[in-house]
């Protein structure tokens, strides 16, 4: 482990885990006045502060101020999975089953019989390694998990890392990389809930710009294969609106590595962009913990209170042959990046 670091130190113990493990947070913050804060139980992220035209600071990702706040959370009626690394595989897999090289591969089921997220304890509920923790220019936090074969009854061994960077151009870098011993599947995603106004409003003013042409056609969300266009639907945010009430959907994002998405604040004069090299970007509005959590600053998070922007493969994609393939096999490197890009104006 390599970290370079002020006379502050950046790592902080945030907690303990119930079999006594320690859990760190770490600090990193650019020229442009935004700090990023991340932890080891899931590669979290814990805050993302961006500073404003008008000086003030606002923390644009909701979380909780205590790492038992974060254990306990996934134990709520719908775990929210703040800041989270998500994997081995991110959404749904139907009935916990799919075909790998002409074997039946069958999984834990954690929702409505499905497999969802990576299972009952995925990437999200780990404890994983800080590998480098640079504080200079463009500073990065990255960690590692290794996903010993059959976790969760998923095959082969997953061996893991996630790196967040802090840009000198106000974004969130997330490079995903994964390699593994035996063919699997991996599809890995960030789930963050942005609100670009902070921890105590809803995201309903702030207005979405989407830009994809199709969405993925689900039933009881789960894909049935086919792709329907956004045009004259509720789903269609290829011009800006305001952000919906509900909406848990994958986008299929028409080129890789362009614009897939954009968030605007007026009140806050913030302008936030999601660029990925992923095919798919799903959209939950949510965040809501029931009134049993209170989220940082003692906010009470509802169903509004945050937007993912999960860039991902798509659902259940194992069991879908005209997918994007989310087969890995030794020898190869998955391989995933997303930014986050932060404008003041």
């Amino acid at each position: 482990m390599k970290i370079r670091s002020s006379s502050k130190s950046p790592t902080q113990l945030f907690g303990e885990l119930s079999d006594g493990s320690k859990v760190y947070s770490h600090e990193i913050s650019n020229s442009n006045g935004m700090s990023l804060k991340v932890m080891d139980y899931g590669a979290t992220v814990i805050a993302l502060k961006k500073s404003l035209k008008n000086g003030k600071v606002v923390d644009v990702v909701l979380g909780f101020d205590a790492l038992s706040d974060y254990v306990d959370s996934y134990s709520l009626p719908s775990a929210p999975y703040f800041g989270a690394t998500v994997g081995r595989f991110a959404g749904r897999i139907a009935n916990a089953t799919f075909d790998l090289n002409g074997k039946s591969i069958v999984l834990h089921q954690n929702n409505s019989g499905n497999a969802l997220h990576g299972g009952i304890a995925g990437f999200s509920q780990k404890l994983w390694r800080l590998e480098q923790l640079k504080t200079d220019k463009n500073p990065s936090v990255s960690f590692s998990y290794r996903s010993p074969a059959g976790e969760e009854l998923y095959p082969g061994e997953l061996k893991v890392s996630v790196t967040y960077t802090l840009t000198e151009e106000s974004e969130l870098e997330i490079e995903y990389k994964a390699t593994t011993n035996e063919p699997t599947v991996v599809n890995l995603t960030h789930h963050s809930y942005f609100n670009l106004e902070g921890q105590h409003s809803s995201v309903l003013k702030q207005e979405l710009h989407i830009d994809a042409y199709e969405i993925l056609e689900t039933i009881d969300m789960i894909p049935t294969g086919k792709m329907l266009p956004v045009q004259s639907t509720e789903s269609d945010y290829t011009a800006p609106k305001p952000c919906p009430e509900v909406i848990d959907t994958t986008f299929v994002i028409k080129a890789k590595e362009s614009l897939a998405a954009t968030l605007l604040s007026k009140e806050n004069n913030l302008k936030m962009e999601v660029y990925t090299n992923q095919p798919g970007l799903h959209v939950y509005v949510g965040g809501n913990c029931f009134t049993q959590i209170k989220g940082k600053e003692n906010a009470s998070y509802h169903s509004q209170s945050g937007i993912c922007f999960e860039t991902q493969n798509f659902p259940d994609a194992p069991n879908h042959p005209n997918f994007p393939s989310a087969i890995l096999l030794p020898g190869d490197i998955y391989f995933h990046k997303t930014i986050y890009k932060f404008q003041s104006f």
